[in-house]
């Protein structure tokens, strides 16, 4: 299987730059995952694909204004660092820019109350600092970061909260579980009421989510571990929805992997927490989601490759076609579809 299977055609214009007005005004396709079939739709109406029974599974990871710049305190020269996932207390894997200019021993200032040193190297400029600081360390970052936008957004963000879903609740993400955004609390309190129970499971984003796939062979690609956690609750109403054949509907890529992943460990939902690098293409069987909600993804990265496991190669490419052909808006801030 070649990463080039999973390429296709983008025109630059269709990646959304800015997120929409309101969250559930974006487009919505829904693919039949059986017939291959296509409807149009406006997310606001996802509740019309929704039945009294069903799961929904969101992923209530909160997204650290994670990138920081800095100095060196040897040179002044200007660093940057992009925080992917803390391994032990106040010890950080970091994409650190530019990556050769950091040693072991390398200390940056971020500010009076924060500074952080190199104490381990990894591949693809990836290294790995302890941060010493004075104060609260989440409300430093919070004062000193930026929210860690996708390369292909070019545009300001004016309002922060716009990258995180209004469910948002446990912070550790490098990026948003962006399926995510198109909820309002309006529309889960409607979805709540039709008799659909929403559940939440935590991953915080990392590089494994987005790192691009730069091997020929799609089975050579090494995912990073990002950290998950699900709870005894969920977990029981999970294994109640499959007991029933309910379906069980994972909102975004991350959900998924996370839900994979303990029913691949386990053979059943239970309350656990640890680190996934979970790699699904075409001819994985799935075993804990029956449908997924998720945006539109790059051409040969990851995601693209999981939606194809779910719904079919020829049927994923066909409906990215239809897309490309409506000018959808594509990735993190772009138009949603649902996979049922």
């Amino acid at each position: 299987m070649k990463t080039d299977d999973f390429d296709f055609y983008l025109p630059e214009k269709l990646i959304a730059q800015t997120p929409l007005e309101k969250r559930d005004s974006s487009r919505l396709l829904v693919l039949d995952k059986e017939t291959g079939n296509i409807t149009h739709e406006s997310f606001s109406n996802i509740i019309n694909y929704l039945n009294e029974g069903d799961i929904l599974v969101l992923n209530d990871t909160k997204v650290m204004p994670a990138r920081i710049l800095g100095t060196k305190e040897d040179t002044g020269a200007v660093i940057e660092l992009l925080m992917l996932k803390e391994t032990e207390k106040d010890t950080w894997e970091v994409l650190s820019k530019p990556a050769k200019r950091i040693k072991i021993g390398t200390v940056v200032k971020f500010s009076d109350k924060l500074k952080a040193e190199c104490i381990g190297l990894g591949e693809e400029g990836i290294r790995i600092f302890k941060f010493i600081y004075d104060g609260i360390f989440y409300e430093i970052l919070d004062e000193l970061g930026e929210m860690p936008l996708p390369p292909y957004i070019h545009e300001k963000l004016k309002d922060k909260d716009r990258y995180q879903t209004v469910y948002a609740k446990n912070i550790g993400s490098a990026a948003a579980p962006t399926a995510g955004l198109h909820f309002t609390k309006e529309l889960m309190n409607k979805i709540k009421e039709k008799g659909i129970r929403i559940e939440y499971i935590t991953l915080h984003v990392g590089l494994g989510t987005f790192r691009p796939v730069s091997v020929e062979d799609v089975t050579n690609h090494k995912m990073h571990s990002e950290f998950y956690q699900m709870s005894s609750e969920t977990a029981k109403v999970l294994n109640e929805a499959k007991k029933n054949n309910n379906r069980i509907i994972s909102v975004g890529t991350t959900s998924t992997r996370t839900l994979e992943t303990i029913m691949n460990l386990y053979g059943e939902f239970k309350e656990c927490s640890g680190w996934t690098d979970i790699f699904i293409y075409p001819g994985y069987k799935f075993k804990a989601i029956t449908s997924l909600i998720t945006n539109f993804h790059l051409p040969k990265s990851t995601l693209i490759m999981l939606v194809s496991a779910l719904a079919g190669k020829e049927n994923i490419m066909n409906a990215y076609g239809e897309a490309v052909r409506n000018e959808y808006r594509f990735f993190s801030f772009g138009d949603s579809m649902f996979i049922k």
